[in-house]
């Protein structure tokens, strides 16, 4: 009985502790466009400020605009 605790206590601690931390990578192929055009349009998405033009959404960020990708669920 004591060793079939003690085993079945080592199976659950190892495997909880295999999937404890999720690392997240950063995106290498973001590209920032410092100044927007003159031509674009204000789009709210659910509350939130797109910028739009040449056909694709950006996001205003602290550097710049970013590449806006939408997906529908």
């Amino acid at each position: 009985m004591k060793i079939y605790v003690i085993t079945v206590f080592s199976l659950l601690v190892i495997g909880l502790a295999s999937c404890t931390q999720r690392v997240a990578s950063p995106s290498t192929n973001r590209v920032v466009i410092k100044n927007r055009p003159t031509v674009y349009k204000v789009v709210k998405v659910k509350g939130k400020r797109y910028y739009f033009w040449n056909g694709n959404h950006y996001r205003k960020t602290k550097n710049g605009y970013v590449l806006v990708r939408f997906y529908n669920n």
